[in-house]
């Protein structure tokens, strides 16, 4: 198959599967080659809807080239037009800075950073030979922004970052969108905002994705706790400095596989442990977990199967925890002195899924004061609650200096 034929396949179906929307955004996509930005592999290769690692160090993939269809998503979540001003940050290979070039036209200006320096190299090697050398490669760390091109009136994240920096806020023109993956606890989000006055962004539209962690000054260490046996790693949903942090050693019982289950409203998917019941859970109770661990032996066969890793949703609650299992569906397994408690409370957290409609990720708000720049950093955040609970149904989470306040809405 040519590469022309191959792109041509691949945009046709991220338009039949709704993932491309707008005239602008298919143009670029059906006009931009991404095999001149994956030089090594085959046509039929590089228009895969796949995601393809340029860089990994100790094991880790640490840069790729994203998978299409996200990058369809995110296009039409930034919406960059003719003459904005763009900041990228994680360059990678320069395939989305050049979708960005495109969408921007001759009147507006695109930088991409990235924090590597062979890895600038190979954008700007990339962008020459695709005929996009008006797109700025630069080198440097993506969490302090690109002060010297400011403002922008688009500034995209290309990785994963566990908070809004104030920096990136900072530079972004008035009424601009900052658009990146962002970990909501634990679950990775793709938000894109609108500054809507100074020191703070607005939510547009909310969709899940899976992208490799900022590094450099933004860098998180990561929040998985080994249990004592070595073999099941726990991930909170709170950050590891929240008080309200659950002592995830109340779940090595539960490995187990010994425990007294009962029935809950609903059955979860793979989906469910970071999107819909597990984002609707991990927002409303600061006891919620998720649990990975080797596909066999004791309580494996009764999780979720993550390719080869067994994982799920949990929540623990003083010396108890419960699990939710893939077999049998639609049942909590409770363990421990507590484990009633815990029980008692994932369940009314999976019945309050069910009756708000069953929400995910395209349903949630988000509301972001850099207190630092807002002129009343406290406005709009008292009184929060949680889903399920009284007042707003609001959550407040703070993040890298940030406060977030979260909203179930109507997806957009």
């Amino acid at each position: 198959m040519t590469a022309d034929r191959a792109r041509s396949a691949l945009v046709a179906s991220l338009v039949r599967d709704g993932r491309v929307r707008t005239p602008a955004v298919r143009a670029a996509l059906e006009t931009v080659p991404r095999h001149l930005f994956l030089p090594g592999l085959d046509p039929a290769e590089a228009y895969a809807d796949v995601a393809v690692p340029i860089k990994v160090d100790d094991g880790v993939t640490v840069s790729s080239v994203s998978q299409p269809s996200m990058v369809a998503i995110m296009l039409e979540q930034l919406g960059a037009g003719p003459g904005h001003r763009v900041l990228e940050i994680g360059a990678g290979a320069g395939w989305n800075a050049a979708l960005l070039g495109r969408l921007v036209g001759p009147d507006g200006v695109v930088t991409t950073l990235d924090i590597d320096d062979d890895l600038v190299a190979g954008a700007r090697a990339n962008l020459d030979a695709a005929g996009f050398d008006g797109v700025e490669v630069v080198a440097g760390d993506g969490a302090l922004g690109h002060p010297p091109a400011a403002p922008y009136d688009r500034i995209e994240l290309t990785v994963g970052s566990t908070g809004v920096r104030p920096e990136w806020v900072a530079q972004l023109a008035p009424g601009g969108r900052l658009l990146l993956p962002l970990t909501v606890r634990g679950s990775q989000l793709s938000v894109a905002f609108t500054h809507t006055a100074p020191g703070r962004l607005r939510s547009r539209s909310v969709r899940s994705c899976a992208f490799v962690r900022l590094r450099g000054a933004g860098a998180d260490p990561g929040a998985e706790v080994a249990l004592p046996d070595g073999r099941w790693r726990v991930q909170p949903a709170c950050a590891s400095d929240d008080a309200d942090v659950p002592d995830p050693r109340a779940l090595a019982r539960a490995t187990t596989g010994a425990g007294t289950d009962r029935a809950v409203a609903a059955a979860g998917s793979v989906a469910d442990l970071w999107d819909g019941l597990g984002l609707w859970c991990a927002v409303a109770d600061p006891g919620v977990v998720r649990l990975f661990g080797p596909p066999e032996g004791w309580a494996a066969p009764a999780l979720f199967d993550l390719g080869g890793v067994r994982a799920t949703l949990g929540l623990v609650a003083g010396d108890g925890c419960a699990l939710l299992l893939a077999a049998p569906e639609a049942t909590v397994r409770s363990c421990g002195p507590d484990g009633d408690l815990a029980a008692e409370r994932l369940a009314g957290l999976v019945a309050g899924w069910v009756d708000a409609g069953r929400p995910h990720a395209a349903d949630l708000r988000v509301e972001a004061v850099v207190p630092s720049l807002a002129e009343d950093p406290a406005d709009g955040t008292e009184g929060a609650t949680g889903p399920g609970g009284t007042g707003a149904g609001h959550v407040v989470v703070d993040g890298a200096g940030t406060r977030l306040t979260l909203q179930w809405g109507t997806a957009g």
